[in-house]
């Protein structure tokens, strides 16, 4: 059993509260980034719909922790082998953007990038190469982590 911080929602939730809050105590950035971030938002939830939609046809798992059934490399991992972590990235950096916390966001991006790849990322890529040794040599060969 995983506790509930083992997902990355949580993780998520945690840096946008941390954005929110920064966006409250520094210097307030340009207006004009509440639009581009809010579009950042709609975009990374478009692509975390998609992917994990993808991922349902195929009859595999959403969980960052259960088994994978089958080796997904269509849809929107022809572009990303984490498009669902890509998503979460983008609502982060834009609603950083959209609270004013533009100058913390590229350092809260980074951060979430490097804890959801240590903590989730990893382990996912471990058990697919174990479960699909070749298919997943030549799709990560192929297709980027990120982007």
């Amino acid at each position: 059993m995983h506790l509930p911080a083992d997902y990355p929602p949580i993780w998520l939730a945690g840096f946008v509260a941390g954005a929110w809050g920064l966006g409250r105590v520094l210097p307030a950035g340009p207006g004009w980034l509440v639009w581009p971030g809010r579009a950042l938002v709609v975009l990374g939830l478009l692509l975390m719909a998609w992917a994990a939609a993808t991922m349902l046809a195929a009859r595999t798992t959403v969980d960052p922790h259960g088994s994978p059934q089958a080796l997904v490399t269509h849809g929107p991992f022809r572009l990303s082998r984490n498009p669902i972590y890509l998503g979460d990235l983008m609502i982060l950096v834009g609603l950083s953007l959209s609270f004013g916390a533009w100058i913390a966001a590229p350092a809260l991006g980074w951060l979430f990038a490097r804890i959801v790849t240590t903590l989730f990322i990893t382990p996912e890529e471990a058990r697919l190469a174990q479960a699909f040794p070749l298919q997943f040599a030549q799709f990560r060969a192929r297709t980027r982590r990120w982007i």
